[in-house]
């Protein structure tokens, strides 16, 4: 079975390090243009959820690394019409290089991984978004490490996380704070705090679980160094937006909740932002935003990971 990237302890620290040093490499040259990672070869993107920046970055990387790009939607495949993800995995790794999904259900990039023969790289699912936390790790690296990555630039850091900590990306942030030495705290109501699945995830990594969870907001923001947060309504929960809504609000990342952080504080979030709901526009438009070099790091940090698989298969 080829390598994949499901989730971010598939990279060991080491490895991990290599990604964020080649991601800084990549980025370095890109207006070099493409480089011959993997020439010639047809890589699948297939997407069960409509997506921005997932599909951009991931198709011009492709692209960057030398690849052809196939952009499948999921319901224009025989899987709308019953075929099975196992004989979906099964063709796919007869003919592609390799596929990057964006899925639902976290069964289905496993699947594909199980079946496939080829590497797979979770590009999101409602478990786990382990790109979007890598390329969040490098871009704190980059601003603490004053435009050089650093993982010793971000030890110790205090990262928190507003909102539905029970989402991907709570999950995906929790795990990588614990990974790269953050102090990481989710904050978020009672009843949306990290489930058993969580400590079943550390558990199956060897980590140590170091963060903490509290439903105080302003106990959370205090002396942060960075302030995160994702919307409060995601793809497939629409009919508990009112709901949400309202159990959410104490926990916007505003202008008074980073009176608490410190002076030097910046926002992040993984986009799109709904700003009056998770964010206050103030916050998000201001200038310790830095949520447009976080999303640009998608870039890089998935071309790092694209590579680090594809030389690992030539090990």
């Amino acid at each position: 079975m080829a390598r994949s990237f499901l989730k971010e302890t598939d990279f060991s620290l080491t490895e991990a390090k290599e990604v964020f040093d080649l991601a800084h490499r990549y980025k370095s040259i890109r207006s070099a243009g493409p480089i011959d990672v993997i020439r010639g070869e047809p890589w699948g993107l297939l997407f069960f959820k409509k997506s921005t920046r997932t599909r951009l970055s991931f198709e011009a990387g492709v692209y960057e690394l030398g690849g052809h790009p196939l952009v499948l939607n999921a319901s224009d495949l025989q899987l709308s019409r019953g075929e099975t993800v196992e004989d979906t995995a099964k063709i796919m790794g007869r003919f592609l290089k390799g596929v990057i999904i964006r899925a639902y259900e976290h069964s289905v990039v496993e699947d594909f991984a199980k079946y496939s023969e080829i590497p797979v790289i979770n590009a999101l699912t409602d478990f786990l978004h382990p790109c979007q936390s890598y390329a969040d790790i490098f871009t704190m690296m980059e601003h603490f490490g004053k435009g050089e990555p650093s993982l010793a630039a971000i030890k110790g850091k205090k990262f928190v996380f507003f909102g539905d900590t029970a989402c991907n990306m709570g999950y995906s942030l929790a795990l990588a704070g614990s990974m790269f030495g953050l102090e990481t705290v989710l904050c978020g109501p009672e009843g949306f705090e990290p489930k058993e699945d969580l400590d079943a995830l550390f558990k199956e990594a060897g980590i140590e679980k170091t963060f903490t969870f509290t439903s105080d907001p302003e106990a959370a923001a205090k002396g942060a160094d960075v302030l995160y947060t994702d919307v409060w309504v995601s793809m497939g929960k629409e009919d508990e937006k009112a709901e949400r809504l309202k159990l959410m609000s104490p926990y916007q990342v505003n202008e008074k909740l980073f009176s608490y952080a410190k002076k030097d504080a910046i926002f992040m979030h993984c986009l799109p932002a709904h700003a009056g709901e998770e964010v206050s526009e103030g916050v998000l438009k201001s200038g310790r935003s830095i949520v447009f070099d976080e999303a640009e790091n998608r870039l890089h940090v998935q071309k790092a990971i694209i590579s680090k698989l594809v030389r690992s298969a030539k090990k």
